[in-house]
Formats: structure tokens, sequence, C-alpha cells
């Protein structure tokens, strides 16, 4: 089956068109600055093939448009026609309490996106006119919404619940619902196959760092706590975003410098995390460089963000009674030698003994503790969209 997934923000659209059957990517892109002008990047991994056009993209619509345009094109396409793609993904940020699983796109799935809205009002949006789009230009081909939070809806009560009056939950669903699920979910189930047993036997924690971060347990493949909540602002120190923090630092912040709560969320979301500590950057390789030369607060915003990421490995083994592997990945967890052996080192009381050789490596599945290493350590890549396009041909074939 040829599905194509769609990962749609506000002013782009990423995407990929797979083969299924194979597990091939037989082409992907990005469309950028729409609304604005617009350009393409369309890629042919099996031809080596990068084509780069400015095309006028008012909206999602017409950004859809180029890009079948471009899978479907004499000189650079991999399809003859529209017709070729049996289905389409479509990566959704927020799905609330009502999914729990990937669900086929229809009016009442299009009504819950919509409801969802006021939980992730910069993403969801979003997916919708990218859906819509789709839809559009699209009209007769069968689509998928994949949820970031859906993963995590297995989390029992007291991983998600906050100490708020219980009615704001109850009206108002404010509760944790973590993000990065579809990565989580990857990662574990290919954890599980590397190690040869089966996932319902396994405790495992998960850590998706990059510029944003998120660790998750998972116990028996399911989601039993994560460090992101109600919104991905939580959890571990990241890029640009705060991480946990006492909330009486906002009133505190806001009173003295006279801020409103848009111009402090913007401080935390944009102006935070390793940037905020080091005033140096956002990207963990100048961190690691400006460290190197010296910079204090460069190297204290890595301490601060592998300190994090340690302690949360330690509360989600109490938590899950145990742990039998630790999985890194996305960017700074499939890339960071460094940072994996900081946050690993020391868990020696827990069973954790890392290999130095093996763990100078990236981008490779690999497992990088020692052979006699009680708890297993190993780096995965995560591929969120292999997920997405495996979920749509699974959704769609029946």
């Amino acid at each position: 089956m040829k599905v194509l997934v769609i990962n749609a923000g506000s002013s782009s659209l990423k995407y990929q068109l797979m083969d299924t059957d194979t597990r091939t990517v037989l082409a992907k892109g990005l469309c950028e600055r729409i609304g604005i002008d617009g350009r393409l990047t369309h890629k042919v991994p099996a031809k080596d093939l990068k084509l780069e056009l400015e095309i006028a993209m008012p909206t999602h619509a017409e950004a859809i448009q180029s890009v079948l345009d471009a899978l479907t094109s004499a000189e650079h396409g991999v399809i003859r026609n529209m017709s070729e793609i049996d289905a389409v993904g479509h990566r959704v940020v927020h799905g609330g309490e009502k999914f729990a699983a990937s669900a086929r796109i229809d009016a009442d799935v299009m009504a819950a996106l919509e409801e969802c809205i006021p939980l992730a009002p910069l993403h969801n949006p979003a997916n919708i006119t990218g859906i819509k789009a789709c839809q559009a230009v699209m009209p007769s081909t069968p689509m998928v919404a994949v949820f970031d939070t859906a993963f995590h809806q297995t989390m029992p009560a007291r991983s998600y619940i906050y100490a708020l009056p219980y009615e704001y939950y109850e009206k108002d669903k404010v509760r944790r619902y973590g993000f990065h699920g579809t990565s989580h979910r990857y990662v574990s189930a290919r954890a599980a196959a590397l190690l040869g047993k089966p996932i319902e036997e396994l405790k495992i924690i998960t850590c998706h760092l990059g510029n944003g971060s998120s660790v998750s347990a998972i116990d028996g493949g399911r989601s039993v706590d994560t460090s992101m909540g109600f919104t991905p602002l939580a959890g571990v120190p990241m890029g640009t975003r705060s991480g946990d923090l006492d909330a009486g630092i906002l009133e505190y912040l806001m009173n003295k410098y006279g801020m409103d709560i848009k111009e402090m969320l913007n401080v935390l979301n944009k102006k935070s995390g390793v940037l905020g500590i080091s005033g140096v950057s956002s990207d963990f390789r100048d961190l690691e460089e400006a460290a190197k030369a010296g910079n204090d607060r460069a190297q204290l915003a890595l301490d601060s963000f592998q300190y994090s990421v340690k302690k949360l490995v330690g509360a989600y083994a109490a938590a899950m009674g145990g742990v039998d592997a630790i999985v890194f990945t996305a960017g700074v967890g499939e890339n960071d030698a460094v940072t994996r052996m900081a946050i690993a080192s020391g868990l020696e009381f827990m069973g954790v003994k890392m290999d130095a050789e093996a763990n100078n490596t990236r981008g490779h599945e690999a497992v990088v503790s020692a052979a006699d290493s009680k708890v297993k350590v190993l780096l995965i890549p995560t591929d969120e969209e292999l997920m997405i396009a495996m979920d749509t041909a699974e959704i769609v074939g029946k």
C-alpha cells in the first residue's frame, strides 16, 4: 500500500510517500512559507534527487497540490497519477481523551478535533487545515489521524491527575496528556524486538531527547507515565522551553516586570530551557562547543538537562518497580554520545553499566550498554512517519 504521510504546521507541511509493504520511502519533502510566497523541497532517495522550487502557496490547498504535482511529475515523480496513493495519514498533535488510538477520519473525528483546539491552539488548527486541504484535493482517498497524545491514554489516573480542584478535570479536562506518543510507541516496540522479548514482559524507559524532550515509563507496552503534561511545556528543560517550574514564579516575574500572561508564556516557551540558562543557543551542539571553550553557563545548561533526565529515569524505574531497558532517541538522544553517557553514568546501583566504545556511535540502532549490564541501554532512531504510515495502512486495510 502506498501511503502519503502529512505533518502540517501553520506555515509549513512535511510529507513522505511510503510503500508500507516494503517500508520504503519513495519520496519526501517540505513545503515552506505557506501563506507568504511558497517553497517546495522534494527528495527522491532512490535517485539521490533533491529539487527546490518556488511555488505560490497562498493556502495549504496549493501546498498539497504542489506535493501531488511533484509526486506525479514525469521528470522527478515516483508515481504515475494520484490514484496510486491508497491512503493519507495525518499527524495530529492533540486528541484529548477522545482518542486512545489512531482513527479513520470522518465527520465525527473532524468534530472531535475541533473540540480539542483549546487544548492545542497552536497545533490542532494547522493539523485540521492540512486534513481539509487534502480532502479538497483528494476527496475519495481514505484518511487517518494519528495522535501524539493517544499512546499515553493508558496512563492510570494517579499519573495524569493534577492536584487542582477536581472540577477543573471534570469540566475542563485539565490533566496530564503527554506528547511524542508516536515516537515512544515506535522505539519501545523496536527495543523489544532488538532484545528478542515480548514487549508485554518488559519495563522500558524511553528518552525522546531533542529541542523538545520527553521521557516515558512503558510497562508491558503501555505508557504508565510521561514527563510532558497538559501542554508540551512541562517536563525536562528543553531547547527553549522551561520544563517544570514553580508556578509562583510566574506571578513574581509578571508583577516585577509588568508582563501579561501572553508575554510570560513567550518567555517560558521561546526564551527559556537550555537557551535561557546558557545565553548561548538552544542547539546542544553549540552548547557542547561553548562548554569545551570554558563557558560555565553552557556547561550548567547541559548539566541541568542531563540531571533532569536522570532523575526521571530513576523515578520511572521506581514507579514501575524496576526497568529492563532504557532507550535514547530523537536528535540529541540518537546523536549525542556525551549526553547519553552523562545520563546513564551513576545508575550502576540500578543495574546500568555503560560501554564507552559501544556508546561512541550515532544515528543507527545499537546496544550501548556493557554486555554484562543488567539493564540494557539502547540507541534507536525514531521513525514517527513509519508509524503513521503503518497505522494508516492497517486501519484502511480493515
